[in-house]
């Protein structure tokens, strides 16, 4: 429920901005600040809130963050002007990028083996869902409720799911002790929000002339992150905690890999969406449920998907992803080639079951890609590598969502009325991203097939695990 809330306000926003800055009298600028602060502050909080969970109480902090969260999109939902709904959706990022990595951490903590897969597989067809309904649930939220301040419920719906999210987190997720002594990397913390912060903010600034204006905050932003990682290395030779231990890149197992898989996958399947959106209400004219509706059957196939192949991770292990993200490809590319040239009236309707493979096929890659991922990073590591790796897949959905309704635009803005064409070039962008992000599967999947090495459970995991715990 809490990782469903904070991923779907990603993208359910999206539909009501012209809404919303009529209601409110905002600029294109400041409107768009509604969507981009949110995904900047919540990119901000991933590593952080991790490792403080590890090192603290992933429960308590879970549920504060699910706490503020609630309290926060009430703060949207009743914000009478443009500046408080920005800081009140950037206090929100915020609360979501606190509670994101105590997610993945919790099923860490809670399952093993065959478990985990399964536990893993619901939370990636949770994220499967979240990210193809968010259209739908705006447009269905603004069709119900009518009137012009219809879009405060976009944000209200949130509150009784996430009370009872809460009442249900004190009830069923379980109590850790902590010493307490473990500290936190005041410095690194400083390095990496900058160094997160100088790469993001250009992208969400993009339709404001960011990429142009701000691009030297992209090299400032890399040496920020090197100068990061040599600090990490540091307060690892002096045998202290660095906030994100260097070793999970280089001798978990999985992690590098996985973490580029889904970090290039999200570049090309966060912008698909708002392209998607973009084409149907102004090349079409749809209106925003019709378009949340075309793009359904892709959610529809994600969800089914996720929940099968949680089973399947452990019997196939790469090989899944590599097939999903070749059913993306497919789904996704069959989907532009027939809006691009199938007859318009028809073109919407007949693409739906080659979207709904597309969605099969990304059933088949964020879930076994983030159990493949994660499944051997040590328990007491584990809040700081989901959050790396959340932060990594949302620097990829800001390059997507920046990236491809620019060249969208691009293309309009040489032929005014050439929707088809904007569409097919900015999907033809994404599908280069997954593309890579295939090659990077191939090639883990080929180097296990070599080794002939499978994944093992990490001995650290297990010494960590309640059930060792008690025996000892």
């Amino acid at each position: 429920m809490a990782g469903f809330m904070s991923l779907l306000d990603v993208s359910i926003v999206a539909v009501a901005l012209p809404t919303i800055q009529q209601e409110l009298h905002a600029s294109a600028a400041e409107v768009q600040w509604v969507v981009s602060g949110y995904a900047l502050s919540f990119g901000l909080a991933l590593v952080t809130a991790g490792r403080l969970g590890d090192a603290l109480d992933r429960r308590r902090i879970f549920l504060i963050a699910l706490s503020g969260f609630v309290l926060f999109s009430a703060a949207c939902g009743a914000a009478p002007n443009i500046t408080l709904l920005v800081v009140a959706r950037l206090a929100q990022g915020l609360a979501a990028g606190f509670m994101a990595p105590q997610n993945s951490a919790l099923i860490q903590q809670m399952f093993r083996g065959v478990e985990r897969g399964r536990a893993f597989g619901f939370f990636g067809a949770t994220v499967g869902i979240s990210s193809g309904v968010g259209p739908l649930t705006g447009g269905l939220i603004l069709a119900l409720a009518d009137g012009a301040q219809g879009w405060r419920w976009i944000f209200y719906v949130n509150v009784p799911i996430g009370i009872l999210a809460v009442l249900l987190g004190r009830r069923l997720l379980p109590r850790t002790r902590r010493s307490g002594g473990e500290h936190v990397d005041v410095p690194g913390v400083v390095l990496l929000g900058l160094g997160v912060l100088a790469l993001m903010y250009p992208l969400v600034q993009a339709e404001t002339g960011g990429l142009a204006r701000l691009w030297w905050m992209f090299p400032a932003g890399a040496g920020l992150l090197f100068v990061f990682t040599r600090w990490q290395r540091r307060l690892l030779h002096r045998g202290t905690q660095p906030l994100l231990d260097p070793r999970l890149f280089t001798t978990v197992r999985g992690y590098a890999v996985g973490a580029g898989v889904g970090t290039l996958y999200f570049i090309g399947f966060s912008g698909v969406w708002l392209v998607f959106a973009l084409f149907y209400q102004h090349g079409l004219g749809f209106s925003p449920l019709e378009s949340g509706l075309a793009v359904t059957p892709f959610a529809l196939g994600s969800a089914f998907a996720a929940a099968v192949s949680g089973r399947l991770v452990d019997r196939l292990g790469r090989l899944l992803t590599v097939g999903g993200l070749t059913g993306v490809i497919l789904g996704l590319g069959g989907t532009a080639l027939l809006l691009r040239f199938a007859p318009l009236d028809i073109a919407p309707w007949i693409a739906a079951p080659v979207m709904f493979l597309g969605g099969v096929g990304g059933g088949c890659v964020i879930s076994p890609n983030i159990t493949m991922t994660l499944r051997e990073v040590p328990v007491h590591m584990a809040g700081a590598a989901g959050g790396a790796l959340q932060t990594g897949q949302r620097l990829g959905a800001a390059v997507g969502t920046a990236a491809l309704p620019g060249l969208y635009y691009l293309v309009l803005g040489g032929r005014s009325d050439d929707y088809r064409g904007a569409l097919f070039l900015a999907m033809a962008a994404g599908l280069v991203g997954m593309a890579a992000s295939l090659a990077l599967a191939a090639y883990d999947w080929r180097r296990d097939r070599r080794t002939g090495e499978p994944h093992r459970a990490c001995p650290d995991d297990v010494a960590h695990s309640p059930v060792h715990a008690r025996q000892t």
